[in-house]
């Protein structure tokens, strides 16, 4: 069970005499990077909004915007006559200044910020539950979006990773063809140099195999088949917050592929390990989209 880090959750809810929505979006981010946008009557459950984001949306970056929609026609505005006031004498005295119109002074003024506010009266911890339901439901909604998407990255990866282990599969045939290249083209360069009698069979024999020992690969074949298990084993994992341990794994992956192809000596051999690196790097692209 994956879960991308890219979704979006909303839900809402009746309170009182207004609808309370809440809205949520979540991008890539290596960490948890949440901002929110609360309506004045939510400001002091702030931190425990914060947390119910943080512990059950895991990763990402965040955004939750809450708002409060009145049912009603009859909303009570009201004008903050400090501020219309001070805006009123600064822009009469720069009117008068410039000599400009001051006929559309006061329709101005009142689109100039905080000088008409709406009453928000801080809910109440009743009030406040309906507030948390309607949250836990946008985060449900966002969570059936995000395995809905993992699931498509989910069978993605599991076919690059059966991918990767059926090239792997491949080197095989190539692997004594590449040893007998090895012994012959070390024979013909001794041949080339000095004659086959003055060669001490025993010691070309010693250099060979210490030369085969050097280029050998099957302990990183081994370590590949069993970094590609263990990687199908942490999908199956019911743990969603997975993907930073199916990046590391997938690193490891990568340093076994690389060195296969440091040691192939063989361009069949290093074909397969092109196309393996390939499978990796898509795999690599997906999980920067998971949980």
């Amino acid at each position: 069970m994956l879960m991308s880090m890219t979704s979006y959750g909303r839900a809402s809810g009746l309170l009182k005499n207004q609808n309370i929505s809440v809205e949520i979006k979540t991008l890539n981010s290596k960490f948890v990077d949440l901002r929110l946008k609360l309506p004045a009557g939510l400001q002091e459950f702030e931190m425990e909004i914060r947390k119910i984001l943080h512990d059950k949306i895991f990763r990402g970056k965040i955004e939750a915007n809450f708002s409060f929609e009145n049912q009603h026609s009859n909303e009570s505005y009201t004008i903050n006559e400090d501020v219309f006031t001070s805006y009123f004498d600064q822009l009469q005295k720069l009117a008068a200044k410039l000599n400009l119109d001051k006929t559309d002074l006061l329709s101005a003024i009142i689109r100039l910020p905080e000088v008409v506010i709406t009453s928000e009266a801080a809910i109440s911890e009743e009030e406040w539950k309906i507030v948390r339901t309607v949250v836990e439901a946008a985060i449900e909604n966002l969570t059936t979006h995000r395995l809905e998407e993992g699931a498509a990255i989910e069978k993605d990866m599991r076919w690059q990773i059966a991918f990767i282990l059926e090239q792997l599969q491949e080197i095989i045939p190539f692997e004594n063809e590449r040893i007998d290249k090895v012994r012959q083209r070390m024979s013909n360069s001794l041949e080339e140099y000095l004659s086959r009698e003055n060669v001490d069979e025993n010691r070309f024999e010693q250099e060979v195999l210490f030369y085969l020992e050097k280029i050998d690969i099957t302990e990183e074949k081994v370590r590949l088949q069993q970094h590609c298990d263990y990687f199908l084993q942490e999908m199956d994992n019911p743990d969603p917050n997975k993907g930073r341990k199916l990046n590391f794994i997938s690193q490891e992956m990568g340093r076994e592929i690389n060195t296969l192809g440091a040691k192939a000596y063989s361009s069949d051999i290093q074909r397969f390990v092109v196309m393996m690196k390939d499978a990796l790097e898509k795999i690599k692209e997906q999980l920067a989209n998971v949980v």
